[in-house]
């Protein structure tokens, strides 16, 4: 994509429309698998294309297209999409020019260098156990944006990382176990250590087998469990797409203390992988505060869902590839407490360690509650973990869990790409088992 087919764009959409916006994706990513301690697959692909949105006569116009060898259609398309569409009630971006530094163009993992570490990584495991089936997946990505518009706006970035996952299946006469871990990184070197002790640790806790009555018991969530089944929830009930449609249960309690005083929920686009200066509708980032210390400070916006509420976006509009922006957040934290994931487990009489959940289980968002199964967990007595739990739900609901709590762990981990989150206790959580 060059520069001058951008510019075109612009310039013939400028020609028909009071205000135009140009979104231009550029991906590439190469997946490395391997399945069952073979390399399996290896292949690298790539797409590019541009999302225009435009203000025709006062209403909003959306196209979008991967063939950038037909701009007059696109911007026909986006004009005709206006002419049935809502009017328009913010403007599009306008002052602000943003370029990469070009010290972040670093050298990722080439891809025989993952190659070498997946054999690494399975020779390591089957040193511990050589009945593992060791299944490894690496992606190095590749994401370059760039946005326009006809109101002195100029911005591009680039993010690049490679997401690893390590997963291990042990047979064991008639059950299955599939304990994983992983790791995003954005620059040299690749950490196995770390991932294969995270691993082989599971193993161990997960050795023998445990069972934990129904009932309401303290509940350790790692932090990968915190983002499944905990975070994901704050995402809700903050956006601005809820908070404007009066949808969230927090619309109207801005400066109300909710939650523990020990707990604070920020985020900070400018860390991790994932960092950015410019959310996708070409406004700055910023770092904010959504509770602090307990009490509901803010919500996050988007331009459109700020408009329509009587706010100002905070940055907060991305998009799913070339779709309309919607509000979303990047790197959503939680402030560390003061215990370790040690000490925090050697204070629990019995109770239960979620690791990691079955899909994003059964729950009412929009109310904070949260019902899952646990994939992996561990039962704990008397301060030490005594094997792994199987057929168990934990469910609770995040304002009475975050007003009954025990403790906040002290070591924040990133999680996925966008979490960077510490292990949490709650007092009590309704813990639901069924025999085998």
């Amino acid at each position: 994509m060059s520069e001058s087919t951008l510019e075109q764009i612009l310039k013939l959409a400028t020609q028909k429309a009071e205000a135009v916006e140009i979104y231009y994706l550029s991906t590439q990513e190469t997946p490395i698998k391997f399945e069952n301690n073979r390399l399996k697959y290896l292949q690298t692909k790539a797409q590019q294309g541009v999302a225009l949105r435009l203000i025709y006569q006062g209403r909003l116009g959306f196209a979008s297209s991967t063939d950038l060898t037909r701009i007059e259609d696109l911007v026909a398309a986006a004009i005709q999409t206006a002419k049935v569409s809502e009017i328009a009630q913010f403007q599009f971006a306008s002052s602000y020019n943003f370029n990469y530094p070009k010290k972040l163009e670093c050298n990722l993992p080439q891809v025989n260098e993952l190659i070498t570490s997946g054999q690494e990584i399975i020779e390591r495991i089957h040193n511990y156990n050589p009945d593992i089936l060791v299944n490894i997946d690496f992606n190095i990505q590749r994401k370059k944006i760039k946005i326009l518009t006809n109101t002195d706006v100029f911005a591009q970035r680039l993010n690049q990382l490679v997401n690893v996952n390590i997963s291990g299946n042990l047979v064991r006469n008639e059950d299955f176990l599939q304990i994983s871990t992983s790791d995003v990184i954005s620059e040299l070197p690749l950490d196995i250590n770390k991932l294969l002790e995270k691993l082989i640790q599971k193993y161990r806790w997960a050795k023998n087998s445990a069972k934990i009555t129904t009932g309401n018991f303290p509940v350790f969530f790692t932090p990968t469990a915190v983002g499944k089944a905990i975070a994901r929830l704050f995402k809700t009930v903050l956006s601005g797409q809820f908070v404007a449609q009066k949808a969230s249960p927090l619309t109207h309690k801005v400066g109300e203390t909710m939650f523990d005083p020990r707990f604070t929920l920020f985020e900070d686009p400018n860390i991790g992988p994932d960092a950015c200066s410019f959310d996708d509708e070409g406004i700055p980032t910023m770092v904010k505060t959504f509770i602090e210390a307990g009490t509901l400070k803010s919500f996050y916006w988007d331009q459109q869902c700020a408009a329509r509420a009587g706010c100002k976006s905070t940055g907060n509009g991305f998009r799913d590839g070339l779709s309309q922006p919607t509000p979303s957040l990047v790197n959503l934290s939680i402030s560390p407490g003061k215990a370790s994931e040690k000490e925090l487990i050697s204070n629990i009489k019995e109770g239960l360690i979620v690791d990691r959940v079955l899909g994003g289980g059964q729950s009412n968002q929009l109310a904070g509650e949260f019902s899952v199964n646990l994939d992996l967990g561990y039962k704990v007595e008397k301060g030490e973990i005594t094997g792994r739990v199987k057929n168990t739900m934990v469910a609770g609901n995040i304002f009475e869990g975050f007003q009954n709590l025990v403790d906040i762990g002290n070591f924040p981990e990133l999680v996925g790409n966008s979490y960077y989150l510490p292990c949490i206790v709650f007092q009590n959580l309704g813990v639901a088992t069924r025999e085998a």
